[in-house]
């Protein structure tokens, strides 16, 4: 095919012979007939980029549409595993709860526990004062004993309790 732009359709116009009624018709229908293929080819092209232009455009609103659906779907994916976590949250929450629940409860029976303990320990040591002989057999003359006051030895017991009642206490409120 041949190229054809508007100066060269100026230049053929002295091209043409001129005959007695005018142009040579049929070098001018020849002109005709290549100026009008050239403009169908034209046509053909832009028709094809105005298809390629709408084919442009249907794929970039597909894109777009599956685009959409996968940030859906990512979104609720994201928002299930939140909802997921948040659960787990709470259900760990739940059990340490239940956990310190059972630490007070076990503390309080631990502390019932010693006290009573102690109390028994108390009536003991009441129970051996009144059994104890008022008079003290002598010691011993080859090997005399160590002397331990009364006093400190209920002291010591009484203060290791009380020492292990205030742990225990300061370990709750803790």
């Amino acid at each position: 095919m041949i190229d054809l732009t508007p100066l060269d359709v100026r230049k053929k116009k002295g091209d043409f012979r001129r005959a007695v009624r005018g142009y040579d018709h049929e070098l001018v229908d020849d002109f005709l007939d290549i100026v009008a293929e050239l403009l169908e080819e034209l046509v053909k092209q832009n028709e094809a980029l105005v298809t390629a232009q709408q084919l442009r455009t249907e794929a970039q609103a597909q894109a777009d549409r599956e685009a959409d659906l996968v940030r859906r779907e990512a979104q609720s994916q994201a928002e299930r595993i939140v909802e997921e976590g948040q659960r787990s949250l709470r259900e760990l929450a739940r059990q340490i709860e239940t956990l310190q629940t059972r630490k007070a409860q076990f503390v309080r029976a631990f502390r019932t526990l010693l006290e009573r303990y102690y109390s028994e320990l108390e009536l003991e040591e009441e129970r051996r004062e009144e059994s104890r002989p008022a008079v003290a057999p002598p010691p011993m003359p080859s090997e005399p004993p160590p002397e331990v006051p009364e006093e400190k030895i209920e002291n010591s017991s009484s203060d290791w309790l009380s020492s292990l009642v205030a742990e225990r206490e300061q370990e709750e409120a803790t």
